[in-house]
């Protein structure tokens, strides 16, 4: 985390290039001062002021909207100027120049939402959510940022604290007054409620993960030999041309990333080289490729001829494939007439006609366990799953020390570790060394 000091940023807060309307926001205690510098006056606060936006020698650089926020009532929580120009990269240049001019410093990537969070106007996955929100890639995604966004996600994290903290009381007392009539580690208080935590840990983690697929995407890659339809599985997915297709073999030379939504679910589809011996070295280098490509897979697709399958060779093993999910589709179902359907992970299609192809989408969102039917889905990170995870560990090694030792004390520092860990989602516990890895990843004028 940097310090901000009395310093008084600028940057462009809408995208580089040329567009209708750009936005240079400021932010800092220096807005007072230099805002009638820029437009003539200080506006009203929330009300939109049009002027000119003037030089260092009263010339016009452009005319447009003034927008003046007081403190706290603004986004980063300081006063606050947005200036709402024509979309000109060179205009946009000249007034962040002018701000420059009157004593305002470039703001650092995600520096306005660090300090939003060190005012207090946003928790730490509040201001990671806006980040989210900016980059979502699909609607559900978006969705699900903006309810991240709005505080359902910390809501969900501080319950879980707050019985964790509750749970704490107890046995705290238990062990500071053992003469007085606490019988609370006696019975079967403590396991009932340490029990209870384990499943909000459970429920807490399985909606955490379909925050991050959400946000990240199912990675998908397609292998197998050559001509088996890779490319084609490819453009019947994303419904497109996206990948040449040949009688040829080895006509994929490279990686194809493809990146598309199919019922809600966000996912990167990767077709790559057939896999083979080759004495054609770019043919070989895009096998090495391919199979760089399966160790970064969250799910591998096998896919075989199935009109040169014999029945008995119907199967998912393949020695070579990294450890992670392997499903094997059977393509080319047309031709070998078989009627297509799934078994196990064992999927029968068609890339040519698209039969069978539901059963495939199926088998994705199960691997994924995607809901598109949830509407209270929040958006998160892998940060949050490592969090909930060492939280889960500490109550866990509580939980034995009370079973096996009746350790109470122990128990009690095992609750206070699970539930700093959880404090890291929300910011609660916080280090310079994260808050400076989490803004940097921003945008900036975010």
């Amino acid at each position: 985390m940097h310090e901000t000091g009395n310093d008084t940023i600028v940057a462009p807060a809408t995208p580089p290039g040329r567009g209708g309307i750009a936005v240079v926001r400021i932010s800092g205690p220096r807005v007072i001062e230099i805002t009638p510098e820029l437009v003539g006056a200080l506006p009203q606060p929330r009300e939109a002021y049009l002027s000119g936006f003037r030089d260092s020698d009263g010339g016009v650089i452009d005319r447009g909207l003034a927008l003046y926020f007081e403190a706290p009532h603004s986004y980063t929580g300081e006063a606050v100027l947005e200036l709402h120009a024509h979309g000109s990269p060179i205009v946009v240049e000249m007034l962040v120049r002018r701000c420059l001019e009157l004593g305002c410093r470039l703001a650092r990537p995600g520096e306005f939402s660090e300090r939003a969070f060190l005012s207090g106007r946003l928790d730490l996955a509040q201001a990671e959510a806006v980040a989210d929100l900016i980059e979502s890639s699909t609607e559900s995604a978006a969705r699900s940022a903006l309810r991240s966004l709005q505080g359902e996600f910390s809501k969900r994290v501080h319950q879980v604290v707050d019985n964790l903290t509750d749970l704490r009381v107890y046995i705290e007392a238990a062990i500071d007054f053992p003469d007085e009539e606490i019988d609370f580690l006696a019975g079967n208080e403590a396991m009932k409620k340490l029990s209870s935590l384990r499943e909000e840990f459970v429920d807490l983690k399985g909606a955490v993960r379909q925050g991050k697929l959400l946000r990240d995407g199912l990675r998908v890659v397609l292998t197998g030999a050559p001509n088996a339809g890779k490319s084609s599985l490819l453009n019947l997915l994303s419904r497109e041309q996206r990948a040449i297709v040949s009688d040829i073999p080895g006509t994929t030379r490279d990686v194809l990333e493809q990146h598309l939504e199919i019922g809600g679910l966000p996912i990167v589809l990767i077709d790559t080289a057939g896999i083979r011996e080759s004495d054609n070295w770019i043919e070989a280098e895009g096998v090495r490729r391919a199979r760089e490509a399966q160790k970064t897979a969250d799910l591998v697709v096998l896919i075989k001829d199935s009109a040169q399958i014999d029945e008995s060779e119907i199967t998912n093993d393949d020695n070579e494939l990294p450890d992670a999910p392997v499903l094997t589709v059977h393509n080319k179902i047309d031709l070998s007439g078989h009627p297509g359907g799934r078994h196990g992970d064992i999927v029968f299609l068609s890339a040519l006609t698209g039969k069978g192809l539901e059963h495939l989408v199926d088998y994705l969102k199960e691997v994924a366990g995607y809901r598109d039917t949830d509407s209270s889905q929040f958006i998160a990170r892998q940060r949050h799953i490592d969090s909930i995870d060492r939280a889960r560990s500490h109550l866990d090694a509580g939980i034995r020390q009370l079973e096996d030792n009746q350790a109470a004390e122990i128990l009690a520092e095992e609750l206070r570790l699970a539930q700093r860990a959880l404090g890291e989602i929300t910011g609660d516990v916080t280090s310079d060394e994260l808050l400076g890895h989490i803004f940097s990843s921003f945008c900036i004028g975010k």
